[in-house]
């Protein structure tokens, strides 16, 4: 389903909830890698887990992300509606030097097995731990 309409209160909600960068930190994130948790942006982000649950209810009550409990995290992604719109917002900061250090830090991390969302995806390798 795609974005229609956006009324005029709506617009100035997200327009406001854009306006901070560690926000557009995060929906960078969430919008690269699909679904991000609480724990793995506040270690690629550097962030403390208030700053981090305050900025994913900024973008949550401005309607741009959802949460779903998977095990013992919850994870966010973008409303399926507004993927289109996102990325057409995101494309033009790409490139920022910030935004390509987080990504490079994602991979760090993922490839060190330091992610929640690494045992999300592996859970052969998730259940052999525990």
């Amino acid at each position: 389903m795609k974005l229609k309409k956006l009324n005029l209160f709506s617009a100035s909600q997200v327009f406001k909830c854009l306006s901070e960068e560690p926000r557009l930190r995060i929906l960078y994130l969430i919008f690269k890698q699909k679904q991000m948790c609480i724990s793995d942006l506040c270690q690629i982000l550097d962030f403390t887990q208030t700053k981090t649950s305050r900025h994913l209810g900024y973008l949550k009550n401005a309607g741009l992300v959802y949460s779903k409990k998977i095990n013992q995290w919850t994870y966010y992604s973008i409303k399926e509606e507004l993927i289109d719109f996102i990325e057409q917002l995101l494309v033009y900061i790409e490139r920022d030097v910030v935004l390509t250090k987080d990504i490079e830090t994602y991979k760090t991390l993922y490839s060190n097995r330091e992610l929640a969302i690494f045992d999300l995806e592996n859970p052969i390798l998730y259940n052999k731990r525990f």
